[in-house]
């Protein structure tokens, strides 16, 4: 009598060729997952750098910049800054890429700081080398080294706490960071640099309140306009949520100047001794 045996359904046999099979299935899923983010990385720190490298190109090649387009950015980052960031809009929907690839706005940047930082230093009764030397610490100390440290900051705290659900393409780049802190810095420097440049000698290094009140509203303005304009920039992206707390700032900067009326602390005169002492 001839039997033949089958091991059933449940034994201990089969479960383990399951099991050996689901191991080895979870392993190639694994290493294809793994091999799959690791060429996403490597794909975006590519395009990241052939970015950088052709806008840096483009720095030295005057005619294919669109300077007109750039001042009429400059133009309504004062009066209505909301339509430059919807060109950021536009420009991710045509060139996958808030960031600016047209350096025309950087070029004309910097020769506002020449030109502010010229006016500046006559207002303080520099020579030429200390004007030069002002020059130098306004643009790569307040402006780039700065920027530098505030972009990366949000760059970091934006990609961390505020993106919604972070997909391929949806978070915040470095570069688009960076030239948020450009557009919310140019007011900044057009009202410090420039338009209160006006009231320095004749009312705000004079002796009294209305020098203090005068010189501390324009800080007041000034920095109150770059946090405004830095949310501007944040809020347009769909990804990110509760941008809003970008606004948070405000509460300590009206109480900063609050304060400073209260202590009568001239910021504008503490600004001029410090450049003079550095440069």
């Amino acid at each position: 009598m001839s039997s033949s045996y089958s091991s059933p359904p449940g034994s201990v046999y089969s479960y383990n060729s399951s099991t050996r099979s689901g191991k080895s299935s979870f392993s190639r899923d694994f290493s294809y997952n793994l091999g799959d983010h690791h060429h996403q990385s490597k794909s975006k720190c590519s395009t990241a750098k052939d970015k950088s490298y052709k806008y840096l190109r483009r720095i030295l090649r005057f005619r294919q910049m669109d300077f007109e387009f750039a001042l009429w950015q400059m133009m309504h980052l004062f009066f209505s800054p909301q339509k430059v960031y919807r060109n950021f809009q536009y420009r991710k929907q045509t060139k996958n890429q808030f960031a600016r690839d047209d350096p025309a706005f950087l070029v004309l940047l910097s020769l506002c700081f020449c030109v502010t930082s010229i006016a500046f230093g006559l207002v303080m009764g520099l020579g030429s080398l200390k004007i030069f030397k002002l020059l130098l610490w306004v643009v790569f100390i307040d402006c780039i080294s700065v920027g530098i440290v505030i972009a990366s900051a949000m760059w970091f705290l934006t990609n961390r706490y505020l993106v919604v659900m972070a997909k391929v393409g949806q978070d915040v780049e470095w570069a688009y960071a960076f030239d948020v802190h450009l557009n919310a810095f140019f007011p900044v420097l057009m009202i410090l640099h420039c338009l209160q440049l006006v009231f320095i000698n004749p009312i705000i290094l004079k002796d009294g309140f209305l020098g203090v009140f005068l010189g501390n509203t324009f800080w007041l303005i000034a920095i109150g306009y770059y946090i405004y304009i830095t949310f501007l920039g944040y809020s347009v992206l769909p990804f990110l949520k509760k941008s809003v707390a970008i606004l948070s700032p405000m509460v300590l900067l009206v109480f900063i100047y609050l304060l400073s009326l209260v202590l009568n602390w001239n910021i504008t005169q503490g600004l001029l001794y410090f450049y003079e002492r550095r440069v």
